[in-house]
């Protein structure tokens, strides 16, 4: 099968995540990615755990389906050059002015190749008093009040616990550049991307950030509670937790006769859902009178045939085992990889009926592909790519 972005060249520089996970994705999507990394270092992330056989299966994670070369860009900086006239997109995820320093910012490389879409993720964007501040996926939560709304009331604030931000960066600038491809389509002319993580986490926030600019109310932590709908969120099961929305008029009518009471849907206190979120300390005990009684799989068995929206609250492991996730949507396949074995990754969310995407091939070891890329994409010879590698330039 082939792949959607088949044709499409991209320079990948990106460290750790954000950047790595948006140029992973396009590889997924048939693009040739050329992941390019410090000669003897590579990116960061070769170090982070987990790690199986001394390998970091976080990095093979965020790199599968790429190539990998090594190049100094000190020193090799003309090969750079010359490698930036060949691809369609670069990406990278350094702090804003590191390019610029190294005479690579995008205004000098869109000279070289005018076509060239440039796509950069950083904590807070290129512009602005905070630009060259660092900035994370903690920091990014922070900045953007994603931790003050995250926990339960009374509580500390409390991070995402996955790198919630370094996702969301690295999907907002696929978007991006599929975009800015289609642009170029159209008028042959490359663009800059600049994606901050800041700005990813408050779009992610979207929902709540208008309950401030339409009321001037200020949300704070809410538990697992839904904002703007009554019942809804978690409740304690006989043997645990589920969470329920049961706020649609239909659904907060039915929910009433399967509690055994129907005379809540004439409460004057819970007649429209604005008025059950008004009241909902008088409302969700009701409803966990009822969840307690039962285990959450018998909470499951009766809302569900029903048309509720309704989950148990599942460990990873049971996301991995789960027949749907796991097996149906095929979320973790198995990869053969020279250095870790067989081993499952994360896969794409995406589910396209012609195209894919895949994982293409396991993530490179350091500088694995220099020669076939240097070879194939510069037309170098084996003896000029021996002399590379001597003068540590690869």
């Amino acid at each position: 099968m082939s792949g959607a972005l088949e044709g499409i060249k991209v320079l990948d520089m990106g460290r750790v995540l954000a950047g790595p996970s948006a140029a992973a994705l396009m590889g997924d999507m048939g693009a040739d990615v050329i992941k390019l990394e410090q000669p003897g270092r590579g990116d960061d992330s070769r170090g982070f755990a987990p790690m199986k056989n001394g390998v970091s299966c976080y990095y093979k994670n965020f790199n599968r389906s790429k190539r990998g070369i090594t190049l100094n860009l000190k020193t090799g900086k003309d090969i750079f050059l010359e490698l930036v006239k060949k691809v369609d997109v670069l990406i990278e995820n350094f702090r804003p002015g590191t390019m610029e320093k190294l005479g690579l910012g995008y205004d000098e490389l869109k000279k070289v190749n005018p076509r060239l879409i440039y796509g950069c993720i950083s904590g807070f964007g290129s512009t602005g008093p905070y630009k060259h501040r660092a900035g994370y996926d903690t920091m990014s939560q922070a900045w953007a009040g994603i931790m003050s709304i995250t926990g339960w009331p009374h509580d500390d604030p409390v991070r995402c616990g996955a790198s919630f931000g370094d996702v969301m960066g690295g999907l907002n600038l696929t978007i991006g550049i599929l975009a800015a491809l289609r642009y170029r389509d159209r008028t042959g002319r490359g663009q800059f991307i600049d994606v901050s993580l800041t700005d990813c986490c408050v779009t992610a926030a979207a929902s709540m950030f208008e309950v401030y600019l339409a009321t001037g109310k200020v949300p704070t932590k809410n538990g697992n509670r839904y904002t703007s709908s009554a019942p809804g969120g978690g409740y304690h099961t006989k043997d645990g937790y589920c969470v329920i929305n049961g706020s649609a008029p239909k659904f907060w009518a039915m929910l009433c006769d399967i509690i055994g009471k129907p005379e809540l849907t004439k409460d004057r206190r819970f007649l429209t859902n604005a008025l059950r979120v008004q009241n909902r300390e008088q409302l969700d005990p009701i409803v966990e009178e009822w969840t307690k009684s039962l285990t959450t799989q018998e909470v499951l068995d009766t809302l569900l045939p029903k048309g509720f929206a309704c989950a148990p609250i599942l460990k990873l492991d049971q996301v991995v085992a789960n027949e749907q996730i796991g097996g149906a949507r095929n979320m973790f396949p198995e990869v053969d990889d020279p250095e870790v074995g067989k081993t499952r990754f994360i896969n794409s969310a995406i589910r396209m009926s012609e195209t894919g995407p895949s994982i293409r091939c396991p993530a490179p070891k350091l500088g694995q592909h220099n020669e076939e890329v240097y070879s194939e994409v510069l037309g170098y010879s084996k003896e000029k790519i021996e002399d590379l590698k001597a003068h540590e330039i690869i």
